[in-house]
């Protein structure tokens, strides 16, 4: 088996292809992309490629969001992205390759020490490959040449960042390490998001991206998912438990518990428990009330 094997078996089946081609891999680097475009025949007038663009992949290096302009000059390609792809499917007509291999040079062997991959042969009617290809629809946003530049702008960003988190894979990694909202000016995260952080200093701008790397958010939503999306993960947060199941938060007890830990100061964790309390005035429904210490309550304020 040559070293190429696997990029062999794509090639070959791209290839074949008569009308239609889908490619899903959660990492694509620019080469191999091109080589796989290169490969189908021009008669075929549709090219789906299904992937993911996380901030801190692409910094990384793993996957290149520039793939987004290849498919505009190709003129035949769409992309979708899906936050939480692991599966990897190459598709020409009926038939189809599944497997391990991203669509890259080490996973397609067409670099020196390639990754040990397998890739075999399905039908696309395949009930499994079905049921994977409808949850994919069902949370796909569009990989717009815009929505690229934005995510190379801030992964470049985040590289250039000495405090950044340390730059592990999505989903191939352990759990995220510990994590406290950092920016105290939770309006500004959509518009970072969003890639409108002209007047925004590179200090506050860096802090900004810290959160949003760490709570590791789907690229494309709008304001109302993205808001939704950032509550779930405050609500997540050991400091907020009681919030969730007793309806308040003491910000005494929760100052006391980050001084307990040990990796708090006094003051950093006065610190943390206002900003909590910033970003849950923001993005969930609840109001201060002076109870000895302040606390934070569910709900509307009743006046």
């Amino acid at each position: 088996m040559t070293r190429d094997h696997v990029w062999r078996q794509v090639e070959q089946l791209l290839l074949g292809a008569t009308r239609e081609v889908l490619l899903v891999a959660p990492f694509i680097k620019q080469e191999t992309f091109q080589a796989a475009l290169a490969a189908v025949p021009d008669s075929v007038g549709r090219i789906h490629c299904v992937t993911r663009w996380s901030v801190v992949e692409v910094a990384a290096g793993v996957s290149d969001p520039e793939i987004a302009e290849l498919a505009e000059r190709d003129g035949r390609v769409r992309i979708s992205l899906c936050h939480n792809l692991h599966a990897k499917l190459y598709a020409a007509d009926a038939h189809c390759l599944v497997g391990s291999a991203n669509l890259t040079g080490k996973a397609t062997g067409r670099v020196p020490a390639p990754n040990i991959e397998l890739l075999i042969e399905a039908e696309l009617a395949h009930p499994e490959v079905c049921r994977i290809l409808a949850a994919i629809d069902e949370v796909s946003v569009p990989g717009t040449v815009q929505l690229a530049r934005q995510i190379r702008e801030q992964a470049d960003l985040l590289r250039g960042d000495e405090d950044a988190p340390q730059l592990l894979v999505v989903g191939e990694t352990e759990a995220h390490s510990r994590w406290l909202p950092e920016t105290r000016n939770p309006e500004r995260l959509y518009r970072v998001y969003n890639g409108q952080h002209g007047n925004i200093s590179s200090d506050v701008l860096a802090g900004v991206l810290r959160d949003l790397v760490h709570m590791d958010i789907p690229p494309g939503l709008s304001e109302q998912d993205f808001g939704a999306s950032v509550l779930h993960r405050l609500r997540s947060l050991t400091e907020v438990r009681t919030l969730n199941e007793s309806g308040a938060l003491n910000l005494d007890d929760a100052k006391r518990a980050l001084i307990a830990d040990g990796l708090h100061t006094p003051d950093e964790a006065q610190r943390a428990v206002e900003t909590i309390a910033k970003w849950l005035s923001y993005f969930d429904e609840v109001y201060l009330v002076p109870v000895g210490p302040w606390e934070i309550r569910q709900g509307k304020e009743i006046r």
